[in-house]
């Protein structure tokens, strides 16, 4: 029964923990949910919800696509720059969603649960453009169980109230730039990617909005 329970944990089969948490890291039914939401006390994921406020679902906006682009690229260079603070970043992904469980939700995995650890009692105690950031461990380690797979194909019939992550992407020039930068920074630190002391982390270079 143990190794019963143990292989259905967080699937759809569980009849105890919610499957859409364990996947993502958020249940649109939050704290009315009928299943549990099981906290991890460690992980290489975490995620800060609601923290990127995209204007394309402010009614005031009055950004075209191309300004649009540079307000993301500019938020996910500086995102990404901060983390680098407390060690090695393996993937970051930012909502694109518009419902109230996923919009604006920031995840950022780390190649150590120590540094993952590290960045969210850091980051709890912090402001990002005059708001507070909340930050937690998250149960997410596998993205491809997380994204939205007709998002990146055909188009997926729900847009941005799908209960699967849609991923928003940084412009292919800046994800270029970020990969030579973080090479460079590795390089620099002699390869010990525990030390987060060793060299100055990547620093920004595009205007925040």
């Amino acid at each position: 029964m143990a190794n019963y329970l143990a292989s259905i944990f967080g699937t759809e089969q569980d009849k105890v923990n919610c499957s859409f948490y364990y996947k993502i890291g958020a249940c649109r039914h939050g704290d009315r949910c009928s299943r549990k939401h099981v906290k991890p006390s460690y992980s290489q994921t975490i995620l800060m919800p609601n923290l990127y406020q995209n204007p394309a679902y402010d009614p005031k906006n009055k950004m075209n696509p191309s300004q649009l682009q540079n307000h993301f690229d500019a938020f996910y260079e500086d995102l990404w720059c901060e983390m680098c603070k407390y060690g090695e970043i393996e993937e970051i992904v930012v909502c694109d969603n518009n419902n109230d469980h996923l919009i604006g939700n920031v995840y950022a995995r780390f190649k150590y649960e120590d540094s993952a650890q590290a960045a969210c009692d850091a980051l709890n105690s912090r402001w990002y453009s005059a708001r507070p950031i909340y930050c937690e461990l998250s149960p997410v380690t596998d993205f491809r169980e997380a994204c939205c797979r007709l998002n990146s194909g055909e188009g997926c019939v729900r847009g941005g109230f799908c209960n699967f992550i849609h991923r928003k992407e940084p412009s292919p020039e800046l994800e270029r730039e970020l990969e030579l930068s973080t090479k460079k920074w590795l390089k620099e630190r002699g390869r010990d990617e525990r030390s987060v002391t060793r060299s100055p982390s990547p620093e920004p270079t595009r205007k925040r909005f």
